[in-house]
């Protein structure tokens, strides 16, 4: 029996102009081309697809979109604001997809969701959706000859940051247990960067690679395993916010339209073969972050567990120095109001 989907409403149009605004001249790149974009039903996808669309009408572009799905009618159900005559879908699964008959001058490679379940049920299958994903989509930019590819990997690449480091920069790898198999999703992120690299070399295809870290924002999965989607569900349905460990780990959070704006940058102007931590540089706890989200609301936070001061740190905080320097990278939204914003579109 199929089940009704819910349609998602649009983003708000302060983000979109925001996104529009930061990007500028930047845009002048995109007149008359053929995008082609992998992930695009995702969380990250979604902002890059709407963003696109707003900004391409907006300048006048003329540039067409096209996203790989693997059931384009369930995703403009959940959209249709989305239908436009400059956004085509190609059906199929990223290892297997049959490539287009059509030119593209940049390509996106934003597919594969950092899902804890199936990294640790089935990390054979993350692997190999992560690296032949990655080597099926850099076959087909290079047989179409696309100018620019921009592979969205992952901070996870980096392994478990050391706890004297407080901002993890591109140079920085704290090594992995190869004997591990929960690394699967890093591991697998790894060798698709390997991958970009030969075939940029190989194929003289710009390939600029984007690093994400932890990001807040509209469409960001309320019941998954990111701590903010849930502690901001919490405070929807007016529940006690539960912190499941001690709450001393530390994170940070980009809101989703400077999210956009960085990976749009980095496409644009990244320099190939370079990667660029995407996210924020302000570290935050857990408990801390629990306490900013509940208390507005009068709710009452439940730590799972105590803290051992022997117990190693654990932070997962970038440095954004390179993006800053030389993309022009910047923060807009502070922390306070990506909460406010996430928690307004979900309550529309």
């Amino acid at each position: 029996m199929s089940t009704s989907i819910q349609p998602r409403p649009p983003l708000n149009s302060d983000d979109l102009v925001m996104i529009q605004v930061q990007l500028g001249d930047t845009l002048k790149q995109l007149q008359g081309a053929h995008l082609f974009l992998t992930g695009g039903t995702g969380f990250l996808g979604r902002w890059l697809v709407e963003s696109f669309l707003h900004f391409n009408k907006a300048h006048g572009l003329d540039a067409r979109l096209t996203v790989l799905s693997r059931d384009p009618e369930r995703f403009l159900a959940s959209a249709p604001h989305l239908a436009s005559d400059c956004l085509s879908f190609v059906q199929g699964d990223i290892r297997s997809f049959v490539f287009p008959n059509c030119k593209f001058t940049h390509v996106i490679h934003a597919a594969t969701d950092a899902s804890d379940r199936l990294n640790s049920e089935d990390p054979l299958k993350m692997f190999d959706v992560i690296v032949d994903g990655t080597r099926r989509i850099l076959d087909f930019a290079s047989q179409y000859s696309a100018k620019r590819l921009l592979f969205v990997s992952s901070g996870a690449i980096y392994g478990p940051q050391s706890p004297e480091v407080r901002n993890t920069s591109e140079e920085m790898f704290f090594g992995f247990a190869p004997n591990f198999p929960n690394n699967a999703y890093a591991e697998g992120k790894r060798a698709a960067e390997f991958l970009c690299s030969v075939y940029a070399r190989n194929f003289n295809i710009a390939i600029p690679i984007a690093r994400c870290f932890a990001f807040v924002g509209p469409h960001l999965p309320l019941d998954a395993h990111f701590a903010i989607g849930n502690f901001i569900n919490d405070r929807i349905h007016a529940r006690a916010i539960r912190v499941a460990g001690d709450g001393t780990a530390l994170r940070s959070y980009l809101y989703a339209s400077d999210m956009a704006t960085w990976l749009w940058k980095i496409l644009l102007q990244g320099e190939s073969g370079q990667a660029y931590n995407v996210g924020s540089s302000d570290a935050i706890s857990i408990r801390d972050l629990a306490m900013k989200i509940a208390i507005p609301a009068g709710l009452e936070v439940k730590i799972g567990s105590p803290t051992y001061p022997s117990r190693p740190g654990n932070q997962y905080v970038p440095s954004v120095q390179r993006a800053v320097e030389e993309l022009g990278c910047k923060v807009n939204v502070p922390l306070d109001q990506a909460i406010s914003r996430t928690i307004e579109f979900n309550t529309r």
